[in-house]
């Protein structure tokens, strides 16, 4: 990008986490191993939903593997490029790869928010509107749910990243972040600022967050009202098991978004913000697979199934080769 005294700037420098040589071998380490189990948590999943057919038909696990997906995407938008920072210490990101990042993880995060509403509606229907369930939740419909959040999630964050790649970039190029984060791009923007692309991002954060927010709450909210005026008292820690998890989910999620608002500016915020960033973006991928699927007891026996599956193949499979064999001979 051009600026008016002829200068430009083409790169960006993460500065990414401020901490001693042997924290950063320990970040490293951490890191690298709870990358690549949060994507043998996602694929396990994913694999296990299509290879078993009587999850495969199942709305809630049709959206959960889609959002498996979705997961292993975000993961991977942030994860891999913190990591060849920490192992080679070489902090450069060029102009446009810095705003290609920015774009994808904002368009994901939106994702998000949408996969948890629409996840928030399979139950509200499934527990609220019992009958009316298996006639709405089809496996047509979850797959158009699934295409919508897609599509608006990388549609939301189009306009404001647009408009804040053709602000002038001026002075210093050192971003205060592991990621290309709209707030600090932001800061290093060179007056004069129009107030365009500031307002559509928080429009777009307003509309995409704070809406999703208001729907997943009256959702879960309507969920727990209708738990306790139909369920009796024995039944009604058991009736509440059903959705804590997607609650357990949500909070984790929403709750590092709620905290970065409401963080009062200080010197400490950028690490704050760094923290809370991690959270959401590392720490929870591997989370969510363990709370929603893997302590599910539909799962575990999903996996039992196509375990024992995959082993009926296998030795029907070496018995073959072995029969062959003695032909030969």
């Amino acid at each position: 990008m051009e600026l008016a005294n002829g200068t430009t700037v083409q790169e960006f420098i993460l500065l990414g986490f401020e901490v001693g040589q042997l924290e950063w071998f320990l970040l490293l380490i951490f890191f690298t191993f709870l990358y690549m189990l949060a994507m043998a948590e996602n694929i396990t999943i994913i694999t296990v939903v299509h290879l078993d057919t009587h999850l495969a038909r199942l709305p809630m696990y049709i959206l959960l593997s889609n959002f498996s997906w979705l997961e292993i995407c975000y993961v991977s938008t942030t994860v891999p490029r913190m990591l060849l920072d920490l192992a080679l210490s070489n902090k450069v990101i060029s102009f446009s790869s810095c705003f290609f990042q920015f774009y994808i993880f904002c368009s994901l995060g939106s994702t998000e928010c949408f996969f948890l509403s629409s996840m928030a509606l399979d139950r509200y229907l499934a527990i609220c509107h019992p009958l009316r369930y298996p006639q709405i939740m089809s496996p047509n419909f979850c797959y158009t749910l699934v295409t919508a959040s897609w599509v608006l999630g990388f549609l939301a964050y189009v306009v404001p990243v647009t408009l804040i790649s053709k602000m002038s970039f001026c002075g210093p190029n050192v971003i205060d972040h592991f990621l290309c984060d709209p707030g600090p791009l932001l800061s290093l923007a060179c007056p004069p600022l129009t107030n365009g692309p500031l307002i559509s991002m928080i429009f777009m954060d307003a509309v995409v967050i704070l809406g999703n927010i208001v729907f997943v709450v009256l959702s879960y909210g309507s969920v727990i009202f209708t738990l306790i005026k139909n369920s009796g008292r024995g039944n009604r820690m058991k009736s509440f098991s059903t959705i804590s998890f997607h609650l357990a989910v949500v909070t984790l999620y929403y709750g590092p978004l709620a905290g970065m608002y409401v963080i009062p500016d200080g010197e400490t915020d950028s690490n704050v913000t760094k923290i809370v960033t991690l959270f959401y973006t590392a720490i929870t991928p591997f989370l969510n697979p363990m709370i929603y699927c893997l302590r599910n007891d539909q799962v575990k026996e999903a996996l039992f199934r196509v375990w024992k599956r995959m082993t009926i193949f296998v030795k029907r499979k070496v018995a073959v080769q072995k029969g062959g064999k003695g032909q030969e001979m």
